[in-house]
């Protein structure tokens, strides 16, 4: 039978389940993964500001989505120094906005306030893996080989 092949097997009302595979278990695990990879507070915290971006962006352009921003990018916002500089950008980047940005603005920049940027946001006790790389061999191509 096919199914035996590809290592499933077939339960009586007839669905395929690969053999000690429990999908809430699989969910389980690949949520514990992330929280162990990331800090889970800060993560969520980004999470909540982009979110909160993302409804504050709809609101004000209702009606005009198409003249709505591609992206805000929060780690572009946390490269620059100051609020000022923040406040400056994002007026650059809603300038086709009709509604009044002020507020947004003023509380995004707030929200900003402590916030991690995308890479810092990996625990410092697991290390990740890096890639390597070593020169090819003299008598292959001129190409650099990856491991």
């Amino acid at each position: 039978m096919a199914a035996h092949r590809v290592g499933r097997r077939v339960t009586k009302a007839g669905s395929s389940q690969s053999p000690g595979r429990d999908p809430a278990l699989s969910l389980q695990r690949r949520q514990a993964r992330v929280t162990v990879k990331y800090n889970r507070k800060e993560l969520q915290r980004r999470l909540d500001v982009e979110k909160w971006i993302d409804c504050g962006l709809d609101q004000l352009y209702m009606g005009r989505e198409e003249d709505m921003p591609e992206e805000v990018n929060i780690d572009e916002l946390l490269d620059l120094k100051t609020d000022e500089e923040r406040t400056h950008r994002l007026q650059e980047i809603l300038h086709s906005c009709n509604n009044n940005t002020e507020v947004f603005i003023r509380d995004l920049v707030l929200k900003l306030q402590g916030l991690q940027k995308q890479e810092d946001l990996h625990n410092d006790g697991i290390e990740l893996p890096q890639l390597h790389v070593y020169p090819a061999r003299s008598g292959s191509a001129d190409r650099e080989v990856l491991h």
